[in-house]
């Protein structure tokens, strides 16, 4: 499914391009994500946009068949296994991103792992569009998953703090108005390939100027080492009632293995 080299440049850079992959699971994805968007839950947002639209949803694999089948049927598991070089592929979440045309409110840079309660070395998320993307594509700096300090997470809404009170976070970062030393890697993109990144790896996306939607489907995955941590406030996802402590593998009735290596 991805070769030793593939491998490597996820592990070097924290992202890779996959194409032609998920070919034939995108009409299973673009019903579920219609589905989606004909019944939002709770966390479904449509992020107060000037113009145009931007949905996002979360979260909705027990609830939405086509999402569920491609977790456990698709090469989505595995393909998470083996980028993480992991014995296992652990689902953390889902995650629907539609923006329309003429949207020209950017995704802010972030990273996504200090928006989650998860840490740990063997993480990925798996970005497949259902449409064809050229300027819209996620845009990431390559290395960032290997920085000292985490991204200050921030509301995409109005900029501020996700969290209350001081912590040690790096400024968020602005690779187009002060490239320094940062290398950005984006790819055009089809419907069946995927972006593969590491939670841990700055990401953002432009502006949606041209004439068709932006759909696209995330799926987050949990290696081996990934362990709840404690935030400082309620996470994103926010998962009320968990009940895990610090240290502690995710609860698999709630984040079930799907891959397993040694099985």
């Amino acid at each position: 499914m991805i070769s030793a080299k593939q491998v490597a440049d996820f592990q070097r850079d924290g992202v890779v391009k996959v194409e032609g992959i998920f070919t034939d699971w995108v009409d299973l994805m673009a019903a579920g994500v219609a589905r989606n968007l004909a019944n939002p839950s709770e966390y479904a947002s449509e992020n107060d946009v000037a113009e145009g639209r931007f949905f996002d949803d979360y979260c909705n694999w027990t609830r939405i068949p086509e999402f569920e089948q491609i977790s456990r049927k698709s090469p989505t598991a595995e393909l998470a296994a083996t980028v993480m070089q992991s014995n296992t592929a652990q689902l953390y979440h889902d995650h629907v991103l539609v923006k329309d045309a003429g949207t020209p409110t950017p995704t802010p840079w972030h990273q996504d792992s200090p928006y989650y309660f998860v840490t740990g070395e063997q993480t990925v998320s798996m970005w497949m569009p259902l449409d064809p993307v050229q300027d819209a594509s996620l845009r990431f700096i390559a290395g960032s998953h290997k920085w000292d300090r985490m991204v200050r997470p921030v509301s995409w809404s109005d900029d501020s703090d996700f969290y209350e009170g001081e912590h040690d976070w790096t400024p968020v970062p602005d690779p187009d108005k002060d490239p320094a030393d940062m290398k950005v890697l984006e790819w055009p993109m089809n419907p069946g390939d995927a972006v593969l990144f590491d939670y841990r790896t700055v990401h953002g996306a432009r502006g949606n100027l041209g004439k068709t939607s932006r759909r696209a489907l995330s799926l987050r995955w949990l290696g081996d080492d990934a362990r709840y941590i404690v935030r400082p406030g309620r996470t994103s996802p926010p998962f009320p009632g968990h009940e895990m402590t610090a240290g502690q593998r995710l609860r698999e009735d709630w984040f079930p293995v799907i891959w397993d290596k040694t099985k």
